[in-house]
């Protein structure tokens, strides 16, 4: 499988992965962010299944089944 260009970008810059593993962990402790992944492994358990390749997604306020690679290259928090 190959890299991308970030994933390439990282791996022969380690203090930009530092400064990146520190900016996600500081995200991932938010409790927005918190409250959404409970949500999403909460709705995983119910109605996903292993090896389906279906994500849950936060549109509008509300809850959808979207496939794993759109939903992943939306993106998500912006950064500055």
């Amino acid at each position: 499988m190959n890299l991308g260009k970030t994933a390439l970008y990282y791996k022969s810059n380690p203090k930009a992965r530092a400064k990146k593993a520190s900016y996600d962990r500081q995200f991932q402790k938010k409790k927005k962010q918190v409250k959404k992944r409970v949500e999403c492994n909460a709705w995983n358990r119910k109605y996903g299944k292993k090896g389906d390749k279906i994500d849950c997604s936060h549109k509008n306020g509300t809850i959808v089944a979207e496939h794993r690679k759109r939903n992943r290259a939306r993106g998500g928090a912006k950064r500055l």
